[in-house]
């Protein structure tokens, strides 16, 4: 018996690209969600041409667009664009990634929609929203951290933001938000019979990462100071540490129990235990003592003590330590490419398989029912 999920029998049109929308279809389909994903004819979803390839088309895009079907359509030719609306008219929930006003000119809108499915939910993952002075700009991760103020709160020693560690603006201001929503927006319906129109604006959701600063000016706190606050690079409490082999040492030792142990453990100068005015300085001291000895010697005697304090890990000692959870697909490593599926939100006992790959070539849209059951 098909065990079942908590999306099964929800049927989801995917009409993103790219990452913020198909991550977010790729986790309500694990959920068991029918996601059907419509994409231009000919090249398709642009990260079918990353690099580097598994099988016939990117590893980034198999690994997002997994679980799902994807079917070509070209939505300026009228009668493909009525397939996708026939699609749309008995679909639960359609995500588009388009700027605002385009799905309304290609005819596939939300207005047009709803006049065929009232009970649609109807997500819209934009830079900045629908509405308002920016809506049309075009936009990436870096342009939409650096807007919300949040790329300059860390400096280098020269005063430069650094260039973040992965994309947060789109998952953490798209993709999450966007699922988050939908399940509300799934169990409001639930309630008034009634779809909506969901607005996700990457960069407004990216102020609830900055709730801290909101938080410290509405205590009179002032703004953050690049790089001077307690979480960015201001207490020697919390920093980056270099050893003496080039490998980084990752202090998080925020209580005073944990700071008072990692002292110990670093012969730290009982004059240094009060940083407090002074954190420039034993920021330099602990520098000095860590940067006395290569990685391993930290990782050694860090081991099993409550420190808070780490070395900085490679992926490849991440995965080997099993800190980074990729459930391996036979059918990937059958490709030739021995790659794990991406690690997921969705709890195991929510979660079924991960399915079939993405569709390697893109059929034409049919003229006809193609939602399953799940």
């Amino acid at each position: 018996m098909t065990p079942v999920r908590p999306l099964s029998g929800v049927r989801v049109l995917d009409l993103s690209t790219l990452l913020p929308g198909p991550l977010a279809t790729l986790l309500l389909a694990e959920a068991g969600a029918d996601v059907v994903k419509i994409e231009r004819p000919g090249p398709g979803d642009e990260m079918r041409t990353y690099r580097p390839v598994l099988g016939e088309v990117s590893a980034n895009y198999a690994v997002l667009n997994r679980g799902k079907r994807g079917f070509a359509a070209d939505l300026k030719n009228a009668v493909e664009r009525d397939r996708v609306l026939a699609l749309a008219s008995e679909a639960d929930i359609v995500v588009e990634q388009f700027r605002p006003g385009v799905t309304d000119r290609l005819g596939v809108g939300y207005e047009e929609v709803r006049a065929l499915n009232p009970r649609v939910i109807y997500c819209s993952i934009t830079g900045y929203g629908q509405r308002g002075p920016n809506a049309n700009r075009a936009g990436h991760d870096l342009n939409y951290l650096a807007e919300t103020g949040l790329l300059g709160v860390v400096v280098d020693g020269a005063g430069k933001p650094p260039i973040p560690p992965t994309v947060l603006a789109d998952i953490a201001g798209g993709t999450y938000p966007a699922v988050m929503n939908i399940l509300l927006a799934l169990r409001q319906r639930d309630v008034t019979g009634t779809g909506c129109h969901l607005d996700i604006s990457m960069t407004h959701n990216l102020h609830l990462l900055a709730y801290g600063y909101f938080a410290t000016h509405q205590g009179g706190g002032g703004w953050p100071v690049p790089g001077k606050e307690l979480l960015t690079g201001g207490s020697p409490r919390y920093q980056v540490y270099a050893t003496s082999d080039g490998r980084h040492v990752a202090v998080a030792a925020l209580e005073q129990k944990f700071w008072e142990r990692l002292a110990g453990l670093l012969e730290l100068p009982a004059e240094y235990l009060d940083e407090r005015g002074r954190e420039s300085e034993v920021i330099e001291v602990v520098g000095d003592l860590i940067g006395a000895r290569p990685a391993e010697h930290w990782r050694k005697l860090f081991d099993g003590e409550d420190v808070c304090t780490v070395v900085v890990a490679t992926f490849e000692e991440a995965t080997a330590a099993g800190l980074v959870d990729t459930d391996s697909d036979d059918r990937l490593v059958g490709q030739g490419f021995d790659v794990g599926t991406l690690p997921s939100p969705v709890d195991p006992a929510l979660r079924r398989p991960p399915g079939a790959l993405g569709p390697a070539a893109l059929d034409p849209l049919p003229d006809g029912r193609i939602w399953s059951e799940r």
